[in-house]
């Protein structure tokens, strides 16, 4: 089985590229850099050039792949959502050109809402073309990243958390590397087809305050959070950098899923999966502060 990766560096393709190494597999990695992958791993995959949003670079660097696990990759563009669209342009072409037989898809709690979830509306533009391909997919619901604390490691160090969502409403929280293992189990396992989603809602749902005590706990000093608005939250977004449309875009995602928003899948055994926040605080933040 030809298996290929997309974004191998991201937060879950790290973990997944070397999962499948030791499971015995020399999975393909399609990267825009792949000088950038490090000498140990480089030994044990193939590695080819192609960019996600480009259609014929995905279609020639999959040519023989049987299943691939694909990422809509993360942009920072004027028209990030017409970004997705290209990345999802690349992944049907291939699939439709090189008769890939599975697609592992990272997707997001809140695309099975279609409309209305800013950024993560590419990700079910995503789930609905590959769902009109003649492919047997899974699509992963993943819920909030862990890693996405160490976007804002500077608020951490200063002990003041800030977020648009409402402090006291719970959500799924999940280490990027639970996912990675749910894809490896996925891609490894003959014995599927059709069309599936799995949710991957880590160990417990929690919220921001809880998230923040737990922070507090583990790093043995006061870290706050704090409720703002959509309109403060958009101008410290611009001061980083953001293109606007980029900026709406990630505020669309809370906006569309604080709102009464009910997640399609419910926690099961089959969504919850075992690293806790307290464990990966002592992993992969504690050593960046």
């Amino acid at each position: 089985m030809k298996i290929a990766i997309t974004t191998s560096q991201g937060n879950v393709g790290q973990h997944l590229t070397r999962m499948l190494i030791r499971a015995g597999v020399r999975p393909l990695l399609l990267s825009r850099d792949p000088e950038n992958i490090a000498t140990a791993v480089a030994e044990h995959v193939d590695l080819v050039q192609a960019d996600s949003h480009d259609p014929d670079q995905v279609v020639s660097a999959t040519a023989g792949v049987d299943a691939i696990y694909w990422v809509d990759p993360s942009t920072d563009s004027p028209d990030p959502l017409g970004d997705y669209r290209r990345a999802t342009e690349s992944i049907v072409a291939s699939v439709e050109a090189n008769r890939i037989e599975r697609v592992v898809f990272q997707s997001s709690v809140g695309a099975e809402k279609r409309h209305g979830a800013g950024e993560i509306d590419g990700l079910a533009e995503t789930e609905v073309a590959l769902d009109a391909c003649d492919v047997d997919v899974t699509h992963l619901r993943c819920g909030f990243f862990f890693t996405n604390l160490l976007l804002d490691l500077a608020s951490i160090k200063s002990g003041r958390l800030q977020t648009v969502l409402p402090l006291d409403s719970p959500m799924s929280w999940v280490a990027p590397r639970d996912i990675a293992e749910v894809a490896a189990l996925i891609l490894l396992n003959p014995e599927w087809s059709g069309r599936h989603v799995r949710a991957i809602h880590g160990p417990e749902d929690l919220t921001w305050s809880q998230a923040a005590t737990i922070i507090s706990e583990e790093l043995g000093r006061e870290v706050h959070v704090e409720h703002i608005s959509d309109a403060q939250m958009r101008v410290q977004y611009l001061q980083m950098g953001m293109s606007p449309g980029m900026a709406d875009a990630i505020l669309g995602m809370s906006a569309g899923l604080r709102e009464g928003f009910e997640p399609e899948q419910n926690r099961s055994v089959l969504t919850t999966t075992p690293t806790r926040l307290r464990t990966w605080i002592h992993e992969e933040l504690i050593p960046l502060l």
